[in-house]
């Protein structure tokens, strides 16, 4: 009964049109006050010590990083770099924009940073090309998506936190911890190429069977200037991973060096960006990373009641005594994930369903870092349907075009990543060799 009335408040105040965040707070306030006894003084607590986690820090960071890198040049010089090696077969600018995606992602973190920095630049060449208008859109709207599985993460570091700290026992009997940042960072690396692969192969086919445009073979000279002009942005990839992997830093202190490196890179190396629009890009950033602690802050109030009413631990225990086991549970886990898709964008999706479906996952003797994988691919393919898809969204802007033919647009894309979602749930060693082989895990 309690868990229907936390929920329903919650379905009830969303349904208003009022923000996720502000419902997730009335939600918890308006149980405490009216049925529990818990004093209020707990709730001004939490508030403070529910944000005071380091790994929090970096998300602002990662946010200031990827709008350097948007405004500072990066995105044009990649883009030059993945036309120059792939521009001449099927559909050659298409292919560069789904790699140049995924070497944007490797170093913004967001998928609709991502969506509008490769997509502002490469769409319109693709057009002037004559490339159809829905395969250009629907390259730029799902290959966006990469932004949140290849690292680094901000949706990461939002399950991070959103489990941090929770001890469950497995199905053995030992206990097992959340995953941390960088172990997931390392994780997403395969999937990350994967889903890349099998987004330009659909590009390729699509590319090859309606005879779109190609473009001529770059010589080796040209390819050679492209890398040399992109190498400043290719090099943050290597700072980042590699730094985190060598233990030279934390993903912490990585958002932090990135920010820094993003900054002097499109200030005094590529001189894209004047120092006049600096204090622009740190007040956007500033909002952004305003607007994702707030919700976090009330997610972890949310939390704190799903924890107080033994919620996770009863869901855990009623599955696991229902005989319920982890392929039926993982498949349940990826309808739920995908509905909620529908009705919520990411970050709020992972910071309210994560903390309950951890322990359940756990008892089931599901890997942490393997779930949250699981959970970041739903969260790319929710980011490109309707009605709250903010991949979609961006897109329309850029290519001009209603939701509805967007939607239909990244549908063979959109496809792709539905299989893949499947592979990345059922085979976990996709998400787990590169983490064990490193002696993550």
């Amino acid at each position: 009964m309690n868990v229907a009335i936390i929920f329903g408040l919650l379905v009830i105040l969303m349904l208003t049109g009022m923000p996720i965040s502000i419902s997730l707070g009335l939600t918890v306030l308006s149980y405490l006050f009216f049925l529990t006894e818990v004093p209020i003084e707990s709730v001004a607590l939490k508030l403070f010590t529910g944000i005071e986690k380091f790994e929090i820090m970096a998300i602002p960071f990662f946010i200031l990083a990827g709008n350097f890198l948007t405004h500072g040049g990066v995105a044009r010089r990649m883009i030059a770099f993945a036309r120059s090696m792939v521009g001449h077969w099927h559909g050659g600018l298409g292919l560069a924009g789904v790699i140049a995606c995924a070497l944007f992602a490797a170093v913004s973190g967001s998928s609709p940073a991502t969506v509008a920095a490769i997509g502002s630049i490469i769409l319109p060449a693709m057009l002037q090309q004559g490339f159809p208008r829905r395969f250009g859109a629907g390259i730029i709207t799902t290959s966006g998506a990469l932004g949140i599985l290849i690292p680094p993460s901000i949706v990461m570091v939002i399950y991070s936190v959103a489990t941090s700290g929770m001890i469950v026992d497995g199905p053995d009997g030992n206990p097992v911890s959340a995953a941390s940042v960088g172990t997931l960072f390392i994780a997403g690396v395969i999937p990350g190429l994967m889903l890349a692969t099998c987004l330009g192969a659909t590009t390729f086919y699509r590319a090859w069977k309606f005879d779109y445009p190609r473009m001529p073979r770059a010589s080796f000279a040209e390819r050679m200037r492209a890398l040399r002009e992109s190498f400043w942005g290719l090099l943050l990839i290597v700072i980042v991973i590699g730094g985190i992997y060598s233990g030279i830093f934390t993903p912490t202190e990585a958002a932090a060096i990135s920010a820094v490196y993003a900054f002097v890179v499109a200030v005094f190396v590529y001189k894209d960006m004047p120092l006049s629009r600096v204090p622009k890009v740190l007040l956007d950033s500033a909002s952004m990373s305003a607007m994702l602690l707030y919700i976090i802050t009330n997610a972890v109030l949310f939390s704190f009641l799903m924890a107080h009413e033994n919620v996770p631990q009863s869901m855990a225990a009623w599955i696991v005594d229902s005989g319920l086991n982890w392929f039926g549970f993982l498949l349940i886990v990826n309808l739920l994930l995908l509905a909620a898709g529908n009705v919520m964008e990411p970050s709020s999706i992972v910071l309210i369903l994560a903390p309950i479906l951890f322990p359940v996952a756990v008892k089931l003797g599901i890997d942490p870092v393997h779930f949250g994988i699981l959970i970041i691919v739903n969260m790319e393919v929710g980011l490109c349907h309707p009605p709250v898809g903010l991949n979609l969204y961006v897109a329309s802007g850029i290519a001009r075009m209603g939701i509805t033919e967007l939607t239909v647009a990244v549908w063979p894309w959109l496809l792709t990543m539905l299989v893949f979602l499947a592979l990345v749930t059922y085979v976990p060693e996709i998400s787990l060799w590169l983490p064990r082989l490193l002696g993550m895990l």
